[in-house]
This record gives structure tokens, sequence and C-alpha cells, in this order.
């Protein structure tokens, strides 16, 4: 079983997260259309407008920061991002991973020490109780809970969890390391099709459409 995972299995979920991140970046371009250009020919003021200052530009800043989801809900954003940042760092700095690359490809990236990795394992498992709880919980939030997003929750989190078992020796080690290993490949192969690739076209998104969470006027549309 495990050269099964650790062989075809990883090179059919890198295929499919390959060729899926495409199909979806081909279908971004299909769905959209580029922005049409809009000439305005207009006198120029005999009054200048003087520049903002530093002062006034943070000023103006914040206030527009007020109206965005990390205004609205600070708590909620903080988290997120403390989630997100663990979720990334974290399997590409873990030294059992670079031992595996170095073994299978010659090259590794900077490892992180054991103890700051099982932190960083923690903080996912505080925040992933946290979302559930809300999802449970909070009767707003429960309203739009469905299956699929306690299914995504698990999705994210057991790669995770079963990798701290590993590490700690909990239970018995070759089927929790073949869990471990199926659990990242399930997670790398459905990312392109489920809502778990806002990770990676994010900011491809924030920056080709237009709207007011959008880091720029953005260049096509819906």
């Amino acid at each position: 079983m495990y050269d099964l995972v650790r062989g075809p299995f990883v090179w059919v979920a890198f295929a499919i997260f390959i060729f899926g991140l495409i199909f979806q970046a081909f279908r971004f371009y299909a769905l959209t259309k580029r922005k049409d250009q809009v000439f305005l020919n207009l006198t120029p003021s005999p009054q200048k407008v003087p520049p903002k200052g530093f002062i006034e530009g943070v000023a103006n800043g914040l206030i527009s920061l007020k109206r965005t989801v990390w205004g609205t809900h600070p708590r909620i954003m903080v988290v997120t991002a403390i989630f997100h940042f663990c979720l990334i760092v974290t399997p590409f700095f873990v030294l059992g991973h670079n031992i595996l690359l170095d073994e299978s490809w010659g090259f590794g990236l900077i490892s992180l020490s054991e103890k700051t990795t099982d932190i960083l394992t923690l903080i996912v498992f505080i925040c992933t109780a946290f979302f559930l709880y809300r999802r449970i919980f909070l009767a707003r939030v429960r309203a739009i809970t469905s299956g699929y997003d306690y299914l995504i929750l698990l999705i994210t989190a057991a790669p995770f969890l079963t990798g701290y078992f590993a590490y700690h020796q909990w239970f018995e080690y070759p089927t929790v390391i073949n869990l471990h290993i199926l659990a990242g490949e399930i997670i790398l192969a459905t990312i392109p099709f489920t809502k778990l690739g806002h990770m990676l076209f994010f900011f491809f998104y924030r920056f080709l459409i237009g709207n007011e969470y959008s880091f720029s006027q953005g260049t096509r549309t819906w």
C-alpha cells in the first residue's frame, strides 16, 4: 500500500492538480470578457488639485479599509490570515517532507524546526475548530452551511491531523503514514475543483476582476 500511495497515486494527484489549474484558467477567460476602454475628452480645470499628503493618504486608506471585510469582521480576517499562512508554510518547510524531497529529487527547501512545525500544526487545528464552531453554533453561518462545507474542512485538516499522529507515533504508524500521504494527495487533487482553489486564484481574481474588494481596477469583467 505504501508503494502505491507514494508512487502512482502521487503522479495522478499532481496530474489532476496541474491540468485542473490549467482548465480553470481557461474557464476563467471563457467566462469573462475584457473591459471596454472608455475615452473621455474632458476640459482641463484651470485649478490644479493639490496632491494628497502622506497623513491624508493614510487616513483615506484606513477609511476605505473599514468598508471591506477587514473592517467589518476583523477577528475573522485575522484568524483566516493566520490559518492560511500555517496551511501553506507548514507543508513546504516541514523537515520530513524535505527529507523525502531530497531522497527523490536531490534537493530540498529550508526546513523549520520540528517544534515550530508542531506549533504551526496545532494552530491549524485551533483555526479549524474555530471555523467549525461558527458553522455549527452561529445561526447566520449555519444557515448557509451544507455538508460540502464540512467536507472541505475535513479534507483541509486531514493531512495535518494524520501528519501530527505520524510524527508523534500515535496509533499504528504504517497505517497512519499511508493515510497521511493519501490525505495530501486528495487535497492536492481537489484544489482546482473546490473552494480550496481560492488559495491559488485569490490574487488572480483580485487583480483581473474589478470590484470593491479588488487590488486594482481590473482588466476583465463577468
